[in-house]
C-alpha cells in the first residue's frame, strides 16, 4: 500500500515542465498580466470543483479517479507544447485545475480507509508526510533533468517526458488497493439506519451495514452497488443524481453535526493556507536578503529542506496534545518573523524551520480531520477542507500583493506570521473561558 503511494506521488510531481513552463509563457508572447490571469484560472478552477469531485470520489470508486486524474493534465501540457497560445494554456490550466480537483479528497480518503481496514490508521500521518516527501523528490528529479531535455529537444521534448509521467502515474493508480462496502451512502440522521451520522447510540460504520461486505476488488460487482440489487441507484440518470446528492447531503450533516469534525475541518485550512501562499515569494524573500541571483536557488532549497524534514517528521506530530500543537504552531510564528525580518540570508534557515513546523502541523491537522470521520462521505468532507484552504490561499495571494506595495518581501512574511500566532492563543483561550466558568471553592 505505502509503495504504491510514494510511486504515484512521486509520478505525479515528475513534471519536466514544471520548472520552465514560465518560460515557455514568456517566449510565447504573454505579459506578466497574462501569466497571473492563467494562475487565477487555475485556482478558480480548483475551487469550483473542489466539492463536486469530492462527492464524485464517494459516490463511485476513488481508486478509478486517482487513475483517471494525471489524464486531463497530459492532455493540457501536450496542448501547451503542440500550440502555444494564450487560450492554449488558459485551457491546459483548466485541465490542470480538473486533475487536481479528481484527486484532491479521493487520494486522502483511500489512503486512510485502507490503512484503517489493516488496523494501520495510526500510520497516516507517517504515510501521507513520506508521500509528501516522494513528491518533493519528483519535483527535484524533475528540474535536475528539465535542463539536459530542454537544451537537446526544446519545449516538445519537456512535454513529451511530461505527459509520459502523466500516464505512468495513471497506470501507478491501479496498484492502489480499495475496499469499500457496495451500497448508497447512508442518510444523515435517519432513525431507521444504524451508523449514520447524528444517530444517537449507533456505530461507527461508514456504511449501511445492511450492505453487503463486496469490496472495490471483487470482481462481480461494476459498480458502487450490486447489479442485482433493486433499491442501488444507476450511476446515470436520476438515480445517479439522487446518489450524488445524498453524498453531499450526508458529509455536510456530518460537518454540521460533529464538533469535532467541524473544527478539524477549519483547523485544515488554518494551519496550510498561509504557509502554502508564502512558499511562491521564498524566492524574491532571498533576492531581497542580498544573495545573489545565481545562488537564489540553493536558499529556496534550503528552504524546501525544511518542508522535506516536516513532512518526515508528520507521524511525531499525531502524539502532540492540543497544547502541544499550540506551542508548536507558537513557535513556528516566531521563527517565521524573526527570520523574515532578520534582513539576512542566514535569516532564511529560521524561515526554514518555521516551514518544516507549518508542513508538520498542516499534515497532523488532516490526519486529524480523517481520524474524526465516521460517516462514508470521507472524500467529501476532506474536499470540503481542501476548499477552505483554496479560497484561503488565494486570500493571502491578494493581501500579499496588497501589503508588498508598501512594505518589503520580510516585512509581509512576518506579518502573515500573526495568524499562526493567534491560532496558537486558542487552547490559551479555552482554558481561561473554562476557568471562568469553574465553581469557586
Amino acid at each position: 500500500m505505502a509503495a504504491a503511494v510514494y510511486v504515484y506521488t512521486f509520478l505525479d510531481d515528475f513534471i519536466l515542465l514544471y520548472p520552465v513552463y514560465a518560460l515557455l509563457f514568456a517566449d510565447t508572447g504573454l505579459s506578466v498580466a497574462e501569466i497571473s490571469s492563467l494562475f487565477v484560472i487555475w485556482s478558480v478552477t480548483g475551487i469550483v470543483l473542489e466539492v463536486p469531485s469530492g462527492v464524485w470520489a464517494d459516490a463511485v470508486s476513488r481508486r478509478l479517479l486517482l487513475v483517471l486524474a494525471p489524464l486531463p493534465a497530459a492532455a493540457g501540457y501536450a496542448l501547451w507544447v503542440a500550440a502555444p497560445s494564450y487560450w492554449a494554456f488558459a485551457l491546459g490550466f483548466v485541465l490542470w485545475g480538473i486533475r487536481g480537483a479528481m484527486a484532491s479528497g479521493a487520494f486522502e480518503a483511500l489512503v486512510y480507509e485502507e490503512l484503517d481496514r489493516l488496523g494501520e490508521a495510526g500510520r497516516y500521518a507517517r504515510v501521507v508526510g513520506r508521500a509528501e516527501v516522494a513528491g518533493m523528490c519528483g519535483v527535484a528529479a524533475a528540474t535536475a533533468a528539465a535542463g539536459p531535455v530542454l537544451a537537446v529537444g526544446g519545449h516538445g521534448a519537456l512535454g513529451a517526458a511530461s505527459v509520459l509521467a502523466c500516464l505512468l502515474c495513471a497506470a501507478a493508480g491501479l496498484a492502489f488497493p480499495e475496499h469499500r462496502a457496495r451500497c448508497s451512502p447512508v442518510r444523515a440522521g435517519d432513525p431507521n439506519v444504524q451508523g449514520a451520522p447524528g444517530v444517537q447510540g449507533a456505530p461507527a460504520g461508514r456504511t449501511d451495514p445492511a450492505c453487503p461486505g463486496d469490496s472495490v476488488d471483487s470482481p462481480e460487482p461494476t459498480g458502487p452497488t450490486g447489479p442485482d440489487e433493486e433499491d442501488g441507484p444507476d450511476e446515470d440518470g436520476p438515480d445517479g443524481l439522487r446518489r450524488y446528492a445524498a453524498v453531499l447531503r450526508a458529509g455536510l450533516a456530518e460537518v454540521r453535526g460533529d464538533r469535532s469534525v467541524r473544527r478539524a475541518l477549519l483547523l485544515v485550512p488554518a494551519t496550510a493556507a498561509v504557509w502554502g501562499a508564502l512558499e511562491e515569494y521564498v524566492a524574491l524573500l532571498a533576492q531581497e536578503t542580498g544573495v545573489p541571483e545565481p545562488a537564489v536557488p540553493l536558499w529556496v532549497l534550503l528552504v524546501w529542506s525544511g518542508v522535506t524534514a516536516g513532512a518526515l517528521l508528520a507521524g511525531a506530530g499525531q502524539r502532540l496534545g492540543a497544547r502541544g500543537f499550540a506551542a508548536l504552531l507558537g513557535f513556528g510564528a516566531l521563527a517565521l518573523a524573526g527570520g523574515a525580518l532578520s534582513g539576512r540570508p542566514g535569516g532564511l534557515a529560521a524561515v526554514a524551520v518555521a516551514f518544516c513546523v507549518f508542513q508538520l502541523a498542516s499534515v497532523t491537522a488532516d490526519a486529524r480531520l480523517q481520524d474524526g470521520i465516521t460517516g462514508p462521505s470521507r472524500a467529501t468532507v476532506t474536499s470540503l477542507a481542501s476548499l477552505g484552504t483554496g479560497l484561503a490561499t488565494v486570500l493571502v495571494y491578494g493581501l500579499y500583493a496588497a501589503a508588498s506595495a508598501f512594505a518589503g518581501h520580510g516585512v509581509v512574511f512576518a506579518l502573515f506570521a500573526v495568524p499562526y500566532g493567534l491560532l496558537a492563543l486558542v487552547p490559551v483561550r479555552g482554558a481561561l473561558r473554562r476557568r471562568g466558568r469553574s465553581p469557586l471553592p
